[in-house]
């Protein structure tokens, strides 16, 4: 089930999205930098993206299990919970995210993030050329649904 973060769920949306931020970003970012991200600071993340438009979706089942932001026709914050990676769980989650977009479905994802590629090319997803140069070395890549 996909639920609209709010004021009742926003904390649960923190917690996942700061345990799969980690997970994600561990293997290439400082450890003090990705201990940053705790559930705490990732609520007012998202506090500050709802002011601005953004709408947040956390997807549940006994529990949570993913969250997305979709702000027009841009899609981010994409995470699922570590353990529950491999089920499905991004499909499903991506399917609603491209339809609660307006216009052409649009994504950044960091370049060494492979399998996050795989599955946004599986979804049709392809390259724009538009690219972000990020601290540290890697960079951002845009894909749009095609």
């Amino acid at each position: 089930m996909f639920v609209a973060v709010d004021q009742t769920n926003l904390l649960q949306a923190a917690t996942v999205h700061a345990i799969s931020w980690r997970e994600s970003h561990r293997s290439f970012c400082p450890v003090d930098f990705v201990d940053l991200h705790t559930p705490e600071r990732q609520r007012e993340y998202m506090l500050k993206k709802l002011a601005a438009g953004s709408r947040f979706y956390l997807l549940v089942e006994d529990d949570p299990i993913g969250v997305v932001s979709v702000s027009g026709c841009l899609i981010e914050d994409l995470y699922i919970l570590p353990d529950k990676q491999g089920m499905g769980y991004g499909t499903a989650l991506l399917r609603f995210a491209i339809g609660n977009c307006t216009g052409t479905p649009t994504l950044w994802v960091l370049e060494n993030n492979v399998k996050a590629r795989r599955l946004y090319r599986r979804m049709g997803f392809r390259e724009t050329g538009a690219v972000h140069t990020v601290p540290g070395g890697f960079d951002e890549i845009e894909l749009a649904l095609t």
